[in-house]
């Protein structure tokens, strides 16, 4: 995540339902008012004109009083105190803007040139518009908010169903052999559905504050490990570099994942039908094995199917005395697997 987005939603968050700034919004909007508010920075002096110097503490109370009037109203960036009120902005002509309105015009100009935040809340549309630098957002309502987290969710946990399906399914055709590419790939599917839609509610999560605690749990639970699963999955079956094949997924769009041939070209290059093997370390993991050993056992073994099927004598040599308690665990683990006990 870009620098610039990370400070966006951390002002997200402060402008969320519940909060001071979110309540004089509120306020405005209910009172068929538009207004200004900016949030102070150094380069601001350079485009204000007229207004006066309030500098007092802000209340909720106060701030609502001061937008009554034309100008915009300049806060602190840690918005604790209000410095100016009916202040003109007048931004250089050569700051572009998309807007057409007057006030959103010198909301996205100063926005731009001041680097700063700028709230411009309309009084016929009963909106309002978060300008950063060249960052837009529109802030929607509690009650859009709570739809659209619930529709997500709903989507979210069809998914995770169908993911942890396709995982169990995984598993057992690992033991016996049969894993195709076609079926990494609709996991990987799966996975990256839940992420990209993951990135969405999480936006709507921070907009709505503490009135998403209960949604926010859920969604924990459902999203809990897909990523950490689909990177052991990576890790065991891609023969590319792990960040590269990670960077190319969440380039993908959901037009480009709903093609399951899309993956199977870009992260193996090898067709559906393809047979292909894991290199074993989400297995070897779960059998008692350091880190160190599991990088011996697969340097020397390649594959799951020769790790499983190994020798005690070629254990012997790679683990020392730990072999045969190595080996028992393989065994043990290989028959939990097919009878469904576990999921690696």
């Amino acid at each position: 995540m870009e620098e610039k987005e990370k400070i966006f939603l951390e002002f997200l968050k402060k402008i969320s339902p519940g909060t001071h700034l979110r309540t004089v919004i509120e306020d405005i909007i209910r009172s068929g008012r538009g207004a200004l508010i900016v949030l102070d920075t150094p380069k601001l002096t350079e485009i204000t004109e007229g207004g006066f110097r309030v500098n007092c503490r802000f209340t909720p109370h106060r701030l609502f009083e001061l937008c009554k009037m034309d100008g915009a109203v300049i806060i602190s960036s840690d918005m604790k105190r209000i410095f100016y009120a009916n202040v003109l902005l007048v931004p250089p002509t050569s700051v572009t803007s998309n807007e057409t309105g007057t006030r959103h015009k010198a909301a996205e100009k100063t926005a731009k040139y001041a680097e700063t935040f700028v709230l411009s809340i309309s009084e016929r549309r009963k909106k309002t518009t978060i300008y950063y630098c060249d960052l837009k957002y529109s802030l929607r309502s509690l009650d859009d908010l709570l739809k659209i987290l619930s529709t997500n969710l709903q989507i979210i946990e069809k998914q995770r169903e169908q993911f942890n399906e396709l995982w169990s399914r995984l598993n057992i055709l690992e033991i016996s052999g049969l894993v195709s590419v076609s079926d990494v790939c609709k996991l990987l599917q799966k996975s990256q559905a839940i992420i990209k839609i993951s990135s969405l509610i999480r936006r709507d999560l921070i907009e709505i504050g503490k009135e998403g605690s209960v949604i926010n749990l859920r969604f924990r639970e459902l999203t809990k490990n897909v990523e950490k699963i689909e990177e052991e999955i990576l890790r065991d079956y891609s023969q590319k570099n792990l960040k590269t094949v990670k960077k190319i997924l969440k380039g993908l769009t959901f037009d480009g994942l709903s093609e399951v041939s899309t993956i199977a070209r870009l992260v193996f290059d090898l067709d559906l039908d393809e047979q292909i093997k894991p290199k074993g370390y989400r297995f070897l993991e779960n059998c008692g094995l350091t880190k160190k050993e599991i990088a011996s056992v697969i340097s020397n073994l390649n594959t799951l199917d020769n790790i499983i099927n190994a020798e005690q004598q070629t254990l012997e040599n790679l683990l020392k005395a730990r072999a045969s308690q190595i080996k028992e665990n393989i065994l043990k683990l290989r028959e939990e697997i097919l009878e469904g006990k576990k999921t690696i």
